[in-house]
């Protein structure tokens, strides 16, 4: 029986995979527009930050649009496709949850955020003018 509920909700998922990467395409916003110099300290900051998401996952598509209406280059990592990035996310993090923001902090230590609430309050409250 458990197999068949894992078979639905893996065709549920490729099904619908599509259709949600097209409405992210077409809800993403408009970045905010910055003055060159305080965009380049922007993108400085953004190299201490990677997200761990999975390419269709809801809460993913969420911090995703964020990033794009704050104009935030973070690097992403598809912990689904790339076994290197699952391994680092299971090592650092303690578990394979998505999305989760590595922070690499300034005095060398690491810090994982899950939970996309939490991840886009962390995003605002240090990159929104």
């Amino acid at each position: 029986m458990r197999w068949l509920i894992r078979g639905f909700f893996r065709t549920l998922r490729l099904v619908l995979s599509p259709f949600m990467i097209l409405g992210e395409k077409l809800s993403t916003p408009k970045g905010i527009e910055r003055a060159p110099e305080a965009q380049q300290a922007v993108d400085e900051a953004t190299k201490a930050l990677s997200l761990y998401q999975f390419r269709t996952c809801p809460f993913c598509i969420k911090v995703r649009r964020e990033m794009k209406r704050l104009s935030l280059n973070i690097p992403l990592c598809d912990a689904l496709k790339d076994a290197v990035c699952r391994a680092e996310l299971q090592q650092g993090g303690g578990e394979v949850k998505v999305p989760c923001l590595r922070i690499s902090e300034a005095d060398g230590s690491v810090r994982w955020l899950y939970e996309s609430d939490d991840i886009i309050a962390y995003l605002r409250g240090r990159f929104a003018q």
